[in-house]
């Protein structure tokens, strides 16, 4: 006999959808962290907006039970390994990450086999599991400061531009794990030298994950937060942004009058936007209050072994001067 099919009621979406997610936000006790990649509707809403350094560190400092993570996968798992006791939820299960995607923990474990001796050190942008088989986690805004710690050979996973560039900033050489982003590799040089020569009153500012023909024509390269804090305090007037664009809403924000121009992308599409980060909608924001899911869950055992390099993160990273994450007004 087949089984009988389970229909699902379907659930209205308010039309003021702002009033109606703030309202769950309070009755669930959720507090909404989100990066700055986010679309820019959700990074209004949010109570602290930030990169992946900040918005670790706040997950440290999170009191409500709730926590709703617009952002990707790992990041959530980031905030679900340092607050255990906490629900973590997420607009969408799906938005990963091609950098994690790409170093899936087993060929990672058993790549690590040929490096006998060398510190691990993993970017943020990994698994769980990855981040268990590392030493230390790095960010885009705290790579240089943590590995001017750590003397001897390194392992550098999963970003090879980030490592590239962090390489050249101490004159060392790291056994570099190959992935790549999705967004930080379509940049293309032809269109931005195009660019260039139609802006040439604006600075190129760069994200280190970019590739080095990109980062070669950069007038300054940083994390998220340095290239938002470098057009907030630049005399320049004019900038061509080569990152994700969900960064100019914020840029906007915080410097009203200045000219902001999204680098282009390799091709005659907009892949300069993370597909994973544009998962997360508002009607999706809604639906995860309502229903307290989906739920990002951590096995113990990874856990307590991710949440080791996690800690030394952020002890390492404690003197490291830093924008806070915004909070919501």
């Amino acid at each position: 006999m087949p089984t009988p099919e389970i229909s699902t009621p379907a659930v209205e979406i308010p039309r003021n959808l702002e009033d109606a997610i703030l309202a769950l936000k309070k009755e669930r006790r959720a507090v909404i962290l989100a990066h700055y990649y986010q679309e820019s509707e959700i990074q209004d809403l949010a109570d602290f907006i930030g990169d992946s350094l900040e918005l670790s560190r706040k997950a440290t400092r999170v009191e409500e039970p709730v926590i709703l993570f617009c952002g990707v996968h790992f990041m959530a798992e980031t905030a679900k390994i340092l607050n255990p006791e906490k629900r973590v939820i997420v607009p969408d299960l799906e938005a990963g990450c091609s950098l994690a995607d790409g170093c899936p923990a087993p060929l990672f474990a058993e790549w690590l086999k040929k490096y006998p001796g060398h510190t691990v050190v993993s970017y943020i942008n990994c698994s769980a599991a990855v981040k268990a088989l590392s030493d230390v986690i790095v960010t885009s805004s705290s790579a240089e400061v943590i590995l001017r710690q750590i003397p001897g050979p390194v392992v550098f996973a999963p970003d090879r531009n980030l490592a590239a560039w962090v390489e050249r900033r101490l004159s060392r050489k790291f056994a570099v794990w190959p992935g790549t982003c999705v967004v930080h590799e379509t940049f293309s040089e032809k269109k931005l030298v195009e660019l260039m020569t139609r802006h040439p009153e604006a600075e190129v500012i760069a994200h280190p994950e970019c590739e080095d023909r990109i980062l070669a024509l950069a007038n300054y390269i940083g994390s998220t937060t340095a290239l938002l804090r470098y057009v907030t305090e630049s005399s320049s007037s004019s900038f061509i942004v080569a990152t994700e664009e969900g960064i100019l809403h914020q840029m906007r924000k915080a410097a009203p009058g200045k000219e902001l121009i999204p680098a282009p992308p390799d091709e005659a599409c907009s892949c300069n936007t993370c597909p994973h980060m544009k998962r997360n909608t508002m009607e999706k924001v809604y639906l995860a209050l309502l229903n307290l899911a989906p739920a990002v869950e951590v096995p113990e055992a990874i856990r307590l072994r991710a949440k080791k390099p996690i800690d030394r993160m952020l002890e390492m990273t404690a003197g490291q001067t830093l924008a806070p994450a915004l909070g919501r007004s």
